[in-house]
């Protein structure tokens, strides 16, 4: 089972509704990163967006020499494929960040 369910189980109304609130604003649209990955996916812009610098850094590289675009190229159809799991990540990470801070907090008040 996904730790992140069992955690949401222990949580009241109040608190889901505030985590699916920060979720939201901190987490990442899938909208947004299918426009920078079409715009500017052969510099790495939907990476940056969604946190991989490392592999932006390596596109953006790489579209600067002319053997790297043909290679970026290839990349770049490979990760339309790819941006809707990253984003999917990405949000996963981010909800676990605020579960975390809910749980803490939740645990806080209980121990008062």
């Amino acid at each position: 089972m996904d730790a992140n369910l069992i955690a949401k189980s222990q949580l009241d109304t109040k608190e889901l509704l505030l985590l699916e609130s920060e979720v939201k604003s901190r987490g990442k649209s899938m909208v947004v990163a299918y426009l920078l990955w079409y715009f500017l996916g052969m510099f790495g812009g939907h990476r940056f967006y969604l946190g991989r610098k490392g592999s932006a850094i390596t596109q953006l590289i790489l579209t600067i020499t002319i053997l790297g675009v043909i290679v970026t190229g290839i990349w770049w159809i490979v990760d339309a494929f790819l941006t809707h799991q990253m984003v999917k990540e990405k949000n996963r990470e981010v909800e676990s960040a605020v579960l975390a801070e809910l749980m803490a907090r939740h645990h806080a008040g209980q121990a008062i």
